[in-house]
């Protein structure tokens, strides 16, 4: 669980270079179809965000459960990437799958973390 948040927060960072594309070329999302480029910002700071989550978690409650580890571990890499179909199409989160991934990854998330803090150390 740690690697993985290492990678989220590798990605995070790698994705303050859209940060700076987004400021100083904001022409060159605009020619890939982006059109809400605020979500880039949204996804950069989740995966720094969601890295550093699971790093911790990883860190505090190293014998976390298999089917907990992966609930938290798939929220936490899907939650971010969702603000991505809707840099291209804010109108994404009304559809059916997107709401759906969002629910279980949220789910994910939340459940995994709860589950952590019951089963982590006293």
């Amino acid at each position: 669980m740690i690697r993985i948040g290492l990678v989220e927060l590798a990605l995070g960072g790698l994705l303050g270079w859209a940060m700076v594309i987004r400021e100083e070329k904001p022409e060159w999302l605009r020619r890939i179809g982006v059109v809400a480029p605020q979500r880039v910002r949204q996804v950069h700071l989740d995966y720094v965000m969601m890295g550093l989550i699971l790093i911790g978690v990883g860190l505090a409650v190293p014998d976390l459960p298999t089917v907990v580890a992966v609930a938290l571990v798939f929220g936490t890499a899907i939650n971010p990437f969702l603000f991505v179909p809707l840099a291209f199409d804010p109108d994404a989160e009304r559809r059916a799958w997107y709401r759906l991934l969002a629910v279980v990854s949220f789910l994910g998330v939340s459940g995994g973390l709860v589950a952590a803090a019951i089963v982590g150390p006293s």
